[in-house]
């Protein structure tokens, strides 16, 4: 048997090979590692994932979940901000003034014997002009136990009453009897013993008034749990609800092929806004409670500790007090920011809803 004509047999075509080629050349391109690095990109992992829904279902779930979002995000926002304003203005207005108060008071009835003990020392009573400096020293003391008297929530009943006897006994022992050294001295003393008895004196029961009122100064100033949890809540829904945006957003150009949607873009702007703003402002706020708080503590220190000088601790709880008042008027601006976040979570809620909402109604609603 003759071999067959080469001729005869088929020719292998070069146009059989370009296929195979070419596959090569795609599998080669498939596999390469910026087509692997797009398959497994987060946007195509979260496309994946959301391929099993139908694109009007999965726009109408992130309207719901945005609204939520936003809606326990401005709630939890709006009531931590709210609480933290309170605390700050229950602390200027009502517990710094009070423990001022008592320090102030405590001071001055302190001084007005020992001013009185130094005329008798000098032998200067009955001389005109003389007592000006004791009189206005209980005058203030009694003034200052009025003002905290709307303050506070303690009982100055007992303190008002010793107050009155004590300055009854200091004035008859400094004018009335100044010409019965025996009486007089009787009623120094007495006013002595009113003024520094044990337990039951004055300055003891203004002492023990001082520590239950700097207690609640300090729990006035400090962030309970309920409300760090309240507050770390609106920050994780803030997190959540900048998450869903850039969900629904992406949805939007993978699946409807929509530019950006100014509504979602601007809520997302404002979910920013809202998560660093009142944060920052609380922060500043809690740092000028706190530095308030402790200037109280060294008010309150010093009228303890203000030894034979009460004139120089008077001078020095003054300069505290102004302190005190620059720390809590320094966070009236927060007031503002308050008011901010308000309008800012109302447009939180709304600006999501209008965004997918109007989209959906174009797009889909309309044609049911």
């Amino acid at each position: 048997m003759t071999p067959p004509d080469r001729a005869a047999l088929p020719r292998r075509s070069s146009r059989t090979a370009l296929p195979r080629r070419s596959s090569r050349t795609a599998l080669r391109r498939r596999s390469s590692p910026a087509v692997s690095r797009r398959r497994y990109s987060p946007a195509a992992l979260w496309r994946d994932l959301l391929r099993p829904w139908r694109t009007r279902r999965l726009l109408e779930v992130h309207l719901l979940v945005l609204v939520l979002l936003a809606a326990v995000a401005a709630s939890a926002l709006f009531l931590s901000c709210r609480q933290v304003q309170r605390n700050a203005d229950a602390l200027a207005a009502r517990e710094a003034p009070a423990v001022q108060g008592l320090a102030a008071t405590r001071l001055a009835a302190l001084r007005a014997d020992q001013e009185v003990h130094a005329l008798v020392a000098g032998n200067l009573i009955g001389v005109a002009g003389s007592g000006e400096t004791y009189r206005s020293q209980l005058s203030a003391a009694d003034q200052g136990l009025s003002r905290i008297a709307d303050r506070t929530d303690q009982d100055l009943g007992t303190v008002k009453g010793l107050l009155a006897t004590y300055t009854n006994s200091l004035t008859l022992g400094a004018s009335l009897y100044r010409d019965q050294p025996l009486m007089r001295e009787q009623k120094l003393e007495e006013a002595h013993s009113l003024l520094t008895r044990d337990r039951v004196g004055l300055v003891p029961r203004l002492d023990a008034l001082q520590r239950v009122q700097l207690r609640h100064a300090e729990a006035t100033a400090a962030m309970g749990g309920v409300q760090r949890g309240v507050w770390w809540l609106a920050e994780c829904a803030l997190a959540a609800l900048a998450s869903a945006l850039v969900s629904a957003l992406f949805v939007l150009r993978d699946r409807c092929g929509r530019d950006w949607n100014a509504y979602l873009l601007a809520a997302f702007a404002l979910t920013v806004l809202l998560a660093v703003v009142p944060l920052m402002t609380v922060s500043a706020t809690e740092d000028g409670l706190t530095r308030a708080v402790g200037e109280l503590r060294q008010i309150t220190e010093v009228s303890r500790r203000s030894g034979p000088e009460p004139a120089a601790a008077q001078r020095r709880v003054t300069e505290q007090s102004e302190d005190v008042r620059q720390d809590t008027d320094d966070d009236a601006w927060a007031d503002r920011v308050y008011r901010g976040t308000l309008a800012a979570g109302l447009l939180a809620v709304a600006l999501p809803a209008l965004g997918l909402g109007l989209r959906l109604d174009k797009d889909y609603w309309r044609r049911l």
